[in-house]
């Protein structure tokens, strides 16, 4: 049985991420949630193909506890549905095991003109069988 493809990093929250509370700025789960998207499509080889032509066009997430500098997290994405021409993920960020953080991202893939582009099969298939993905680099 396959499964969407998947990655799961760690990063650490950058003193930059945090705001005047001390605590990450809202928008670091997406930060974070696209970095992870970046080292998915990268192990998958599609990072060079569809990478700049994949805008967002929904993003939400529930935050259910802070993180503060330095925080290691793991942040875990996986592909959900691949449309005709959009690819739907869900993330999860965690912290010593602890959901802090879940979320959905959209994005729509375009041409090189900005009209909406249907999925080659080829990269339909590798999206929605890959499985887990590993990430070794930093």
């Amino acid at each position: 049985m396959t499964a969407p493809a998947s990655i799961v990093v760690r990063r650490r929250v950058e003193w930059a991420d945090t705001d005047a509370s001390g605590k990450y700025h809202n928008t670091v789960a997406f930060k974070l949630a696209e970095q992870a998207e970046t080292r998915l499509l990268t192990a998958l080889g599609l990072a060079d193909e569809i990478y700049g032509r994949l805008p967002r066009v929904h993003m939400s997430v529930d935050m259910t506890e802070p993180l503060r500098f330095n925080d290691e997290v793991e942040v875990e994405l996986r592909v959900e549905e691949v449309g005709r021409t959009s690819l739907t993920y869900g993330f999860a960020i965690r912290r010593e095991g602890t959901e802090v953080a879940r979320g959905r991202m959209v994005a729509v893939l375009l041409r090189a003109s900005g009209e909406k582009q249907e999925w080659d099969p080829r990269h339909r298939e590798i999206l929605a069988t890959a499985g887990a993905q590993a990430w070794s680099g930093a």
